[in-house]
């Protein structure tokens, strides 16, 4: 069972000299185009173009030496609400070697592989040298999809857009409803407090391998689910 979950827009700053590991070579190519096309791009152009704000400038500056940039555990670089809820510090390195994360730049990277800060998200068009603005689904193409169906069964908890840059047939999918008035919503900071309280039950409990068995150990963990097909909606 692999968890697969979203990145976060906000990254720990720092880290140590080690140089990036990451897993899933085949995608190389792809991650080295990105990396050039970022490195190359001015950062007063790359803050228009990625509508990265003006208080952001020094993490788009960090785009442009990404290679020689320090680096940590992808794990810990992300951080926030799913982030916090999840508390990677506290689990045991069988509970990780569950754990990935999808990302602009790298396609997907286990959790504990080395990587820099950087800033891209998955919606953004990001200007090729030959003069092109591809998407990031248009730069990804299959080649994410096709490294994660090798890799078993999943539980998909990437947002839409990180999604749609690789998407996985058969995978469980997760979906946070919170009552609003008698209506159900999805709640940005509800969505990601309980998809990492999942997230981190799942890596530590029983492996599964159907959506019905990660229904289970969400009901276990407390978690009022309903599921329709290979989706499991927990409301909260």
């Amino acid at each position: 069972m692999l968890i697969l979950l979203p990145p976060s827009e906000t990254k720990a700053a720092g880290g140590d000299a080690d140089p990036m590991t990451l897993s899933f070579p085949s995608l190389n190519p792809i991650r080295e185009e990105i990396m050039d096309d970022l490195v190359a791009l001015p950062v007063d152009d790359m803050m228009a173009t990625l509508n990265i704000p003006a208080s952001k400038r020094a993490e788009a500056a960090e785009n442009t030496s990404l290679r020689q940039a320090p680096t940590m555990p992808a794990i810990h670089r992300y951080t926030g609400v799913l982030y916090d809820a999840l508390s990677p510090a506290t689990l045991d390195t069988s509970a990780l070697s569950r754990l990935a994360i999808g990302s602009a730049l790298f396609g997907v990277v286990r959790a504990t592989d080395l990587i820099p800060r950087y800033r891209l998200s998955g919606g953004s068009k990001l200007p090729a040298r030959d003069g092109s603005v591809p998407t990031m689904k248009a730069r990804w193409g299959a080649s994410i999809s096709e490294v994660l169906s090798e890799l078993g069964f999943i539980v998909d908890m990437r947002s839409g857009a990180y999604h749609s840059l690789g998407p996985v047939p058969g995978a469980a999918t997760v979906r946070v409803e919170t009552e609003v008035g008698g209506a159900r919503k999805v709640v940005s900071h509800f969505n990601k407090q309980y998809k990492g309280e999942l997230a981190r039950a799942l890596a530590s409990g029983p492996s599964c391998s159907s959506a019905a068995e990660v229904a289970a150990v969400a009901s276990e963990a407390g978690f009022a689910v309903e599921m329709s097909g290979s989706q499991l909606t927990l409301v909260v």
